[in-house]
């Protein structure tokens, strides 16, 4: 009983392999890269932002290191 207890609550291979044939199901074979794509730049750009670099300050910094680099 208690190992039943214990294992409450972890999701195991059988039903990973459900998840994803429902995912399939529901979004099919073609849609599913775009998904991960999206995914995968809105992971990146919440690093970004919770590191504090966000695109405008990374551009803004390389175009004043440029500018140092010309006046030298």
């Amino acid at each position: 009983m208690e190992y039943n207890i214990i294992n409450m609550g972890m999701i195991g291979t059988p039903e990973i392999i459900v998840i994803v044939l429902v995912v399939i199901l529901l979004f099919g074979g073609r849609k599913i890269p775009e998904l991960m794509r999206g995914l995968g730049k809105g992971v990146r750009e919440f690093k970004n932002a919770s590191s504090g670099l966000d695109a405008e300050e990374t551009d803004s910094s390389k175009d004043k290191k440029e500018d140092t680099d010309k006046k030298s």
